[in-house]
């Protein structure tokens, strides 16, 4: 169950985080400008954005392998017409219909974890889980960048449209729906949003952690290439190697939050790692110190960590019939947020530059230092 759910996860990054990694080719091969470019690679975001709470109430109300099947059939569809887009408004569209289709194993497939671990052992199983979206952008990063580079966008396309084909022959022969309590209980389950303000405040972290992520993966492969002097291959190798190390650190923490016994204490320590490592990137990078470059593996690693203790204490504290929609809705804040970064960080970085740029946005991360609700927890069941 967790490798077919982890793998589900990965395929679907491959859809919603790829085209990140298709930003120079569209840029030199196609003119856009890099917030026109920027553009185009947040739209699975944007699709994703519109389509997480349907996907978890589906989950909620009819199980998560018909969740996951359907999502996945769709994403592979949807990559299939993004092969025959012509222009880049029609590749805008069939990319923002990937993303809203793949939005599916966002709940989907978490539930899996949720309803099939217990809870000593759930945040490491999450954080295994957590690592599919890391493993998935590196996937795309040393793939997709590489193959536009030398055979055009068309061409790297493929590589979101096989993934999710594979993921769902996995999931249509693995995957099982958890066992849950009685269906009577569904029906007294209370929404947990009118209890405590514990998942707002999750969200509300989670969105001021995810600025710096998206940050750090649309822009480190172009910021190698051009401030740096990388070709695309070498700088998707590097980015990929990053994205591997930060699925060991989803891990990590997972199994942190495990030993300690809170998801909201190791929450607020990434919080505080992250706003210091960006801030040290910007200073690094706009002194063109040798030191930049492992930085900003450090800030790869850093800035994913938070992903999976945040999505593990909403997915406890919302319960099972509550948690798809929880889940949908702390992706749904996190996806916006995420769609708003290249276009608006294409301005940035055209006005500012890189450094000022990574500089700006350690903020972020420290203001979600208060934040976190580590006084509103409660213990591990």
């Amino acid at each position: 169950m967790l490798g077919a759910s982890t793998l589900a996860q990965a395929s679907a990054a491959v859809m919603m985080h790829g085209p990140a990694f298709l930003i120079p080719a569209l840029c030199e091969q196609r003119g856009l400008s890099l917030a026109e470019a920027g553009a185009v690679a947040a739209a699975p975001m944007v699709g994703v954005m519109l389509t997480l709470v349907a996907w978890g109430l589906l989950s909620d109300r009819r199980g998560e392998r018909l969740a996951l099947v359907a999502g996945l059939a769709l994403t592979a569809a949807a990559g299939g017409l993004s092969l025959l887009a012509d222009g880049d408004l029609l590749l805008a569209a069939a990319l923002l219909l990937g993303g809203a289709a793949a939005a599916s194993t966002n709940a989907a497939s978490g539930r899996v974890v949720v309803g099939w671990f217990p809870p000593q052992r759930r945040g490491l199983a999450m954080g295994i889980r957590q690592m599919a979206q890391p493993v998935g952008v590196g996937v795309a990063a040393v793939t997709i960048a590489a193959v536009a580079d030398a055979h055009g966008v068309r061409a790297a396309l493929l590589v979101p449209t096989l993934a999710a084909l594979v993921a769902l022959v996995v999931v249509a022969l693995v995957v099982l729906d958890p066992p849950r309590p009685p269906a009577a209980e569904a029906r007294e389950a209370r929404n947990p949003y009118r209890a405590d303000g514990f998942l707002a405040r999750v969200h509300g972290v989670s969105v001021l952690l995810v600025v710096p992520q998206f940050v750090v993966w649309t822009f480190s492969l172009v910021w190698l290439v051009e401030e740096r002097g990388w070709s695309p291959a070498a700088a998707g190798a590097l980015v990929a190697g990053a994205q591997v190390a930060a699925a060991l650190g989803r891990i990590g923490a997972g199994q942190l939050s495990d030993l300690v016994r809170s998801r909201m204490r190791p929450l607020r320590w990434v919080a505080v790692a992250a706003s210091a490592t960006m801030a040290l990137l910007g200073l690094a990078a706009g002194l063109g110190s040798a030191l930049a470059v492992p930085l900003l593996v450090v800030a790869t690693v850093l800035t994913v960590a938070d992903n999976g203790l945040a999505f593990t204490a909403v997915a406890e504290r919302a319960g099972p019939f509550w948690s798809g929609r929880a889940l949908g809705v702390q992706n749904t804040a996190q996806f916006l947020t995420a769609a708003l970064v290249p276009p608006l960080g294409g301005l940035l970085v055209t006005h500012a530059g890189y450094a000022a740029s990574f500089a700006i946005v350690a903020a972020l991360p420290l203001l979600a230092v208060g934040l976190v609700p580590v006084a509103a927890e409660r213990d591990l069941e």
